[in-house]
């Protein structure tokens, strides 16, 4: 009977872990939610480096808000930058909306979009800034709906959940499918249980307020994972963090498996550091490797089999629930098929980052250290 029994038992904490996730997705993806008509001037900054996915597309979706006052201030450090004619020929096509470009390479630490963000920053011309990745996409009610949670003078900061609806092959679906299998599910699970306290990097609305008391920007320019740092500090200084109810697009360009796979490393590692404790935790819901192991114990006989396949059909439907009724990015249910490989992928970079401590970035490599600061490995001295 134990030998029966013993293959369910081990898939019991993913298991149960999914059907947590659901039930707080739906809790909040299902609740009924009134947002204030609060529209105060907002400053958008976006640190770019290279071209993304659709630059000029992306770029101009910020141009196209029906909001009453904003301004974008596009920074970049190196004056060959290919993103720089697509920035000036915006600022034609828009001439009615507040473009500023800022050409600086200077640099005040290793995180070089951080000094962006720092040489940007005197520019800034309102009290609400938004930091803003360069690969996403927006629909035109952003703004008014990322804003309209600071008519709450204890609110802080907002973020935005993200997906990706348009991927190139099987390589980039396997990282979109990252986004609607871990990535909103994890932050709907850590919502519910301990309230935010961190902040997803694809789109950050802070108070300048806020910001300048938490040292500003110059108080990240050390650390790898800028995005969970800035909320973090915006948490413990005492203001709250919430999402905004505008799921942001990141928009993918076709990339290599190995491209792919050192981005996920990277991320990994920085979560190891940033969270050690939650994170080394998180290997006991591990899909795969629990999959895995109920076939083990049962000697690949009847009971493992049935684990296995109850495992990921409750894993499946929630993956299909999370892609078509929540966040509307049409992975779902055609790469199903995916998930497997998706699972095997993230229990192998969750497991190879606890060996090592260095990443890749943006063409740089970093030493990351204990607390998420990081050294410049090809910085001289």
């Amino acid at each position: 009977m134990f030998r029966t029994i013993l293959p369910f038992l081990v898939i019991l904490p993913p298991l149960a872990y999914n059907l947590l996730a659901l039930r707080c997705g739906h809790r909040y993806f299902r609740r009924t939610s009134t947002l204030p008509d609060h529209t105060p001037p907002v400053t958008i900054i976006k640190p770019v480096k290279g071209m993304d996915g659709e630059s000029f597309e992306n770029f101009a979706s910020f141009c196209c808000q029906e909001y009453p006052v904003f301004q974008i201030i596009f920074a970049v450090a190196d004056e060959n930058d290919p993103v720089l004619p697509v920035i000036r020929r915006l600022m034609a096509v828009y001439p009615e909306i507040t473009i500023d470009l800022v050409v600086d390479d200077r640099k005040y630490g290793p995180n070089y979009k951080v000094c962006n963000l720092m040489n940007a920053y005197p520019l800034a011309r309102h009290d609400l800034i938004i930091v803003c990745d360069s690969d996403i996409r927006v629909g035109p009610e952003y703004l008014r709906n990322v804003c309209s949670h600071f008519a709450d003078p204890a609110v802080g900061l907002v973020s935005s959940l993200y997906r990706s609806s348009h991927v190139h092959g099987w390589t980039t679906a396997l990282e979109a499918l990252g986004f609607t299998t871990e990535m909103v599910p994890n932050v709907m699970v850590a919502r519910s249980l301990e309230g935010l306290t961190f902040a997803l990097g694809a789109s950050m609305a802070v108070r300048r307020e806020a910001l300048e008391g938490i040292g500003g920007f110059s108080s990240l320019v050390e650390y790898l994972a800028d995005d969970y740092q800035l909320g973090n500090k915006v948490h413990l200084a005492g203001w709250r963090l919430e999402l905004s109810d505008h799921v942001v697009e990141s928009m993918m360009k076709e990339e290599s498996f190995r491209e792919v796979f050192s981005r996920q490393l990277r991320w990994c590692r920085t979560m190891r550091v940033s969270r050690p404790g939650g994170y080394a935790g998180s290997g006991i819901v591990q899909p795969f490797p629990l999959a895995l192991l109920a076939l083990l114990v049962s000697g690949f006989t009847l009971p493992g089999v049935a684990a296995a396949l109850l495992l990921y059909l409750v894993r499946g439907g929630v993956a299909i629930i999370y892609s078509c009724c929540y966040l509307g990015d049409r992975l779902l249910p055609g790469r199903l098929w995916l998930l497997p490989l998706r699972d095997f992928i993230a229990f192998t970079t969750w497991f190879l980052s606890f060996f090592g401590n260095r990443v890749s970035w943006r063409g740089h490599r970093y030493r990351v250290l204990p607390g998420g600061r990081m050294v410049d490995l090809e910085k001289p001295g």
